[in-house]
């Protein structure tokens, strides 16, 4: 299969990443793009339609996500106290 790393579907997790898009056991259509993290719903469609393993030329990343959109990520320090609402009115 042109050199494709086979991955069982029992191995497939949330969350997971791969460095290469994930196609299809036909090798044709794909299942994730390159980055992308397996939801919910990926992992839905592999069991209702009984698919057995992927393919792809990457290996899976594991590195934490980074956002990529050009915003910086701020940390949370706090909250602020809520007044309660009967002093508001």
């Amino acid at each position: 299969m042109r050199n494709f790393n086979k991955i069982s579907c029992d191995e497939i997790r949330l969350g997971m990443r791969f460095s290469a898009p994930v196609f299809f056991d036909d090798g044709e259509n794909m299942f994730l793009a390159e980055g992308k993290t397996v939801k919910l719903y990926h992992m839905t469609a592999l069991t209702r339609w009984h698919i057995p393993f992927l393919l792809t030329f990457g290996h899976v990343i594991t590195e934490p996500v980074i956002p990529t959109d050009g915003e910086e990520v701020e940390e949370l320090v706090g909250v602020d106290e809520v007044e309660d609402l009967e002093s508001v009115f």
